[in-house]
Parts: C-alpha cells; structure tokens; sequence
C-alpha cells in the first residue's frame, strides 16, 4: 500500500512539474505617437512619455500569454505635419489614454528559461486592447473641450526582442501600433455634431497609435518542463 502511494505521489508529481509555468511580472517605460486627422502622419514617432505593468505567463519556449496595463499620453500639432493644408489650419489635440491589453506573444526562437545566464529571441505580439480616453470636439474658437470618458477597442500588433539575463531578469524592447476603433481620439469626430460642433478630416477612417517602449520584468515561480517526453 505505501509503495502504491509513493508511485501515484511521485506522478503526481512529475505531472505538477511537466505542468508548471515560469510568470513575469514587470515594469514598462516608453513613448506614444498618434496617427490621425491632426499633427503628424509619421508612424514611428515617440512624443509622450508613458508606462505601465506587464504580466507573463511562459507556457512554452515559443508562446506566452500576456497581460499589459500601460498609460498613455497622445498629443499631435498641424505644425509638425508636413502636409501644408494641416499646417494651415494649426489646430493642436491632446488626450491621455489608459489601456488594458490581453494577447498572445509567439518567438521566432525557443526562450528557453532554463538556459543558465543568457537567452534571446524576436517576438511578435497580437491580441485585443480596451482602452478609456475623453470624447472632445472644437469649438467655433478652435479650442478643444473635453467631455465625458469614452471606451473603445483596439488591435494591436507588435514586434520586439528580448532577452532573459542570469535566469532571473528578462528585458525586451517593441514597439506596437494599435489600431483602435474611434475616430475621435483627436476631437475630429465628436459623437454628437451640432452648428458650433464639426466634424473634419477623413471621418471614414479610424484613429491608430503606437508605443515604444522597454520592459524589465522579474521571473518567477517553477521552471516549466521543456523536455521531450521519454
């Protein structure tokens, strides 16, 4: 009888082993850019400080499920653009965006963790975002009012590198556009138009933005089981 125990408790075991996961949880520090009816319609381009936390859930050396919460300042000027109706116009938007993003991030090589010191991969990074941000419009003085919060989606897609560092840091770099479904990020688009309130720009359009950052996150929790079955 103990020796039955023993046996069901040691395959349990291994079971347990075969089936735990290595989790990060990290800090993140970058840049916004935003893409839309005013200011700039450069892609990669860092004007707002922003952060925010990652979570990391490695369920293999080539997959991992991700949690983000980042902040995110967006601003943009008709006097960056280089297209000369927007810099005639002068119009100038800004709007703080607090996003929550869960998806999947897949690595062109195995990020194997248990590598003693030192392991490296790209990675690309997709899933679904929801995002609060204030609904604006200009007046007839073109001066941008805020009112109440809205919410929104988004999709995002990203590429990065990282890189794990003596088994216990990991640091990755990306830079990831989102493509959100609303217009009015900028104000361009109110929800509700009236005489003193217009719509402008290309309203068939939706608005996108796009961090650039830096992660440093803390792994812990067991080694996953990596090993070819025998």
């Amino acid at each position: 009888m103990k020796r039955k125990l023993l046996t069901i408790l040691t395959i349990l075991g291994v079971c347990t082993t075969a089936q735990s996961q290595i989790h990060e949880l990290g800090v993140t520090v970058g840049a916004t850019n935003y893409i839309g009816d005013i200011g700039s319609t450069k892609y990669i381009n860092p004007t707002d400080m922003g952060y925010g936390f990652q979570y990391r859930w490695n369920k293999s050396a080539r997959h991992s499920w991700r949690v983000n919460y980042t902040y995110m300042p967006i601003s943009g000027k008709d006097a960056d653009s280089d297209m000369p109706l927007r810099q005639a116009r002068d119009l100038s938007t800004k709007n703080n965006l607090n996003e929550l993003m869960l998806g999947l991030e897949f690595n062109f090589f195995e990020f194997d963790l248990h590598n003693d010191w030192f392991a490296f991969t790209p990675y690309v990074h997709t899933g679904i975002a929801g995002l609060s941000y204030k609904e604006t419009y200009f007046n007839e003085y073109a001066k941008q009012i805020e009112k109440d919060t809205e919410y929104a989606l988004a999709i995002p897609v990203t590429l990065g590198l990282k890189a794990l560092i003596n088994k216990k840091l990991v640091i990755s770099a990306e830079v990831g556009a989102r493509y959100a479904f609303t217009d009015n990020l900028d104000g361009s688009n109110p929800a509700s138009p009236s005489t003193n309130i217009v719509a402008f720009g290309n309203t068939n359009s939706k608005d996108w933005y796009v961090f650039s950052g830096i992660n440093i996150s803390y792994t812990f929790g067991k080694n996953p089981c990596y090993c070819a079955p025998r």
